[in-house]
């Protein structure tokens, strides 16, 4: 795999810390500015929503800076935002600061995806996606553990100064290890040509809707692993690294098994998904069996990015960019739908282990689209119509040369 994929998950290995950062302390954060668990949860929400409006639209207005020069600029709007996060006075600016440097998250990895697919051959693109996630899955491990062991001893704040020096060191890899190339997004009427086919909205539905089950749970794994499992919040620190390793694992799976099996690998993983957090409603209560539930949750849950994000830019047959970027959005959607779901679930008196079955049954529906989307491509098939699957692969290459005429 080339070294510029390493830039990549540098800079994915900071994101991934903030992105998750809060989860590890909803506590301290809602005590400090006054409010309920589930409100500091729509931290959580506030920023995944800054992914769905950032993703296509810094992407589509960008589509003609060339690649290298937009990444690093996504990394300075991400450091700047974090900078406002840990500064922030009162919970209206935390989140406002959240939202920022959200902004840059979509489109930094819906550019990433295709930067990182177009640096090796076809049959290895969902292994180059997964490498460049590794960061983002790392961040897990180390990033997000560090982050609440941080918070927990040197108030929240401290977290997010943390995040701000990682994006500094994020920014200067991508500045020294990427290499520099005249390529851009290309023409932005050929990117938004990709949208026409329904089969891409069914992608990106699958998407939302399939991985919305997994933010539904593990938003409020904090609360459900001290409250009900009755673990000490101390103990939060290994857990989430054990969730971290569970991601990793998924992710590194999850590419390799899409490479040889696309569809199939999609099926199993949010089929195993629905099922881990109808079990987790369960295990949650019992010490022992609410750890291995929590580590394989974060294998399954993690493990359907790469296939998905691979299948959503093959969907698209053409210039990938701004759909690639619109799929980061679909993930980043269905987080902030589940959280919030999960956050309604509680304040229903409902319990903190009724995110995981209201996450099942998102997932479920997921999993329903995911079939009809298969349905229809086989009758396409079964007609004579070409189907994606068989287009000749798109590259950098050959987007730049799409684009060459309008240029």
């Amino acid at each position: 795999m080339p070294l510029a994929l390493l830039a990549l998950a540098i800079s994915a290995f900071a994101i991934g810390t903030t992105e998750f950062v809060t989860n590890g302390l909803l506590p301290e954060v809602a005590q400090d500015f006054s409010v309920s668990i589930p409100t500091a949860g729509l931290l959580t929400s506030g920023y995944a929503l800054g992914v769905v409006v950032g993703a296509p639209v810094l992407t589509a207005v960008t589509t003609r800076l060339k690649r290298k020069n937009l990444l690093a600029g996504l990394m300075g709007l991400f450091i700047a935002g974090n900078l406002v996060a840990a500064l922030a006075p009162s919970y209206a600016l935390l989140m406002t600061g959240r939202v920022l440097s959200a902004l840059c998250h979509g489109a930094f990895f819906g550019v990433g995806s295709v930067v990182a697919a177009g640096l090796v051959a076809p049959d290895k693109k969902a292994g180059a996606i997964s490498l460049m996630f590794t960061g983002l899955t790392l961040a897990n491990v180390l990033g997000m553990p560090m982050g609440t062991l941080l918070g927990q001893h040197f108030g929240w704040r401290s977290a997010f100064w943390g995040v701000v020096a990682l994006g500094v060191i994020g920014l200067l890899g991508m500045l020294v290890l990427v290499p520099a190339s005249d390529e851009t997004g290309g023409s932005l009427r050929r990117e938004l040509a990709a949208f026409r086919r329904p089969q891409v909205w069914l992608g990106l539905a699958v998407t939302a809707i399939g991985f919305s089950g997994l933010l539904a749970s593990f938003t409020y794994v904090t609360p459900m692993m001290t409250e009900v499992a009755g673990f000490s919040s101390s103990s939060m620190t290994w857990l989430l690294a054990l969730y971290g390793l569970g991601l990793v694992v998924g992710n590194y799976v999850g590419g390799k098994a899409a490479d040889r099996a696309l569809v199939p690998t999609i099926f199993t993983l949010l089929i195993g998904l629905c099922a881990v957090l109808v079990l987790f409603t369960f295990t949650a209560h019992n010490k022992p069996a609410a750890v291995v539930t929590l580590f394989v949750l974060g294998g399954v849950g993690f493990g359907t990015i790469p296939p998905l994000q691979t299948r959503v830019m093959q969907l698209a047959g053409g210039p990938a960019t701004l759909v690639s970027a619109a799929n980061i959005a679909a993930f980043n959607l269905g987080a902030a739908v589940g959280a919030w779901l999960g956050g309604v679930a509680i304040d229903a008196g409902l319990g903190y282990t009724s995110p995981n079955w209201i996450g099942a049954l998102i997932t479920a529906t997921g999993i329903v689209l995911a079939v009809i989307s298969t349905v229809i491509e086989r009758r396409g098939r079964g007609t004579g119509t070409v189907t994606t699957e068989k287009a000749a692969p798109h590259t950098p290459a050959t987007e730049t040369a799409d684009a060459a005429p309008t240029a």
